[in-house]
């Protein structure tokens, strides 16, 4: 019994400093000359900014100062299952259509694309995006004064070009944010509307339909319709 114990306080243990290590693996702020971009990881995990379209919903409708309850109603749903509906859209037990997912954009006053994203709340997960993200745009994984950052080839072709601006739009705004220019609340409008609010004009295409096919196969066992 005890050394049942003292295995599982191991595991425990190991995966407490597994953690530690991927996240101090992301920790980074730098922007270098050579318009390779490197930015900082660490925070969004902490703070959960890449996750899952339930937990996007979860994150927002707290931002937003709404309940469960009323949410749901706002969506059409019946008063007696307005909120249970709701639970299941933030603990992923289902998953929103298109046409709901437009309208709970509309009422937590995103953009749709700030809630439809990869589910990559795993580290596994997470990585394998990073790997599609290589492939496809050119963005890899260097290391810049001691620390691993992430940046993007422009040798890579015109889609790469346009990562590179729209991170440089992103700078821009962060930038601002640091230097009192702007408030969180002016900072966070632009991220969660981008691009409605961009206005370097850098960003003028969507991603292309291979990126949005090989999220979709990566991503589709793990979604359940609604």
């Amino acid at each position: 019994m005890l050394s049942g114990i003292i295995i599982v306080l191991n595991i425990f243990a190991f995966v407490k400093w597994f953690e530690r290590k991927i996240l101090n693996f992301f920790a980074l702020i730098t922007l270098d000359n050579t318009k390779h971009f490197c930015y900082t990881m660490y925070e969004h995990l902490k703070r959960g900014a890449f996750m899952a379209i339930s937990e996007r919903i979860h994150f927002f409708r707290n931002l937003r100062g709404m309940t469960q309850k009323y949410l749901g109603l706002q969506l059409g749903f019946p008063d007696k299952s307005a909120d249970v509906r709701m639970a299941q859209y933030e603990t992923g037990s289902r998953t929103p259509k298109a046409d709901i997912t437009a309208t709970l954009a509309q009422v937590l006053d995103v953009a749709p694309e700030a809630l439809n994203v990869p589910d990559i709340d795993s580290y596994i997960g997470l990585a394998h995006t990073f790997f599609a993200l290589e492939d496809i745009y050119g963005i890899t994984v260097s290391e810049a004064d001691g620390e691993f950052c992430l940046k993007v080839n422009a040798d890579k072709g015109k889609d790469a070009t346009e990562i590179i601006r729209m991170l440089a739009a992103w700078n821009e705004q962060k930038a601002k944010l640091d230097a009192g220019e702007i408030d969180k609340e002016t900072y966070d409008q632009w991220r969660y509307h981008y691009p409605k609010f961009d206005t370097t004009g850098g960003w003028v295409k969507v991603p292309s339909q291979e990126l949005s096919d090989a999220m979709a196969e990566a991503f589709k066992d793990r979604l359940k319709p609604d």
